[in-house]
């Protein structure tokens, strides 16, 4: 989807580039008839693969390679995050905001090396900016609790739990 206003195609945040979209998944409803792995099957493998310690992406990753499951929501008709918190697995913090503050504390580490290195502190204070607004997303839409807030000096502690 690319955005426009009045037919000029518009620059994604913080960058110059015209941020055009790439390929896009068929849009279905039902699971493909070539997938033989159940519903119930498919919440087993997720919680099997959570308890081995890996992330929901890299959950999703392995249910497509190995056993060929394109997505886990139109097969189940719940989202992978959806069955780890009925289970009691979800996350505490989202996915993405965890790697977005695991950036930020790489490019922190990167900058107390290189202190005059002004392109990335530059990244890192997009980064800090993309933290704090997705913060604020995630704390009107109830998944972060309201008192929840990002703070660079307690971002390890966040990304150890």
């Amino acid at each position: 989807m690319r955005s426009t206003i009045g037919g000029i195609l518009l620059a994604k945040m913080h960058t110059r580039r015209k941020g055009s979209s790439k390929s896009s998944h068929v849009n279905r409803k039902t699971p493909p008839d070539w997938m033989a792995t159940s519903p119930q099957d498919i919440e087993k493998l997720v919680v099997k693969s959570r308890n081995q310690g890996l992330s929901s992406s890299q959950i999703g990753i392995v249910l497509r390679d190995k056993y060929g499951v394109p997505d886990v929501e139109v097969a189940t008709g719940k989202k992978l995050v959806q069955i780890l918190e009925e289970n009691k697995m979800g996350p505490e913090i989202p996915e993405d905001l965890q790697n977005l503050i695991k950036r930020a504390l790489r490019l922190k580490e990167h900058l107390s090396g290189s202190p005059k290195d002004l392109h990335n502190k530059r990244s890192l204070h997009n980064t800090e900016s993309k933290i704090r607004r997705l913060v604020s997303y995630y704390r009107r839409e109830g998944v972060l609790p309201s008192s929840w807030e990002y703070r660079p000096e307690m971002a390890e502690i966040l990304v150890a739990k």
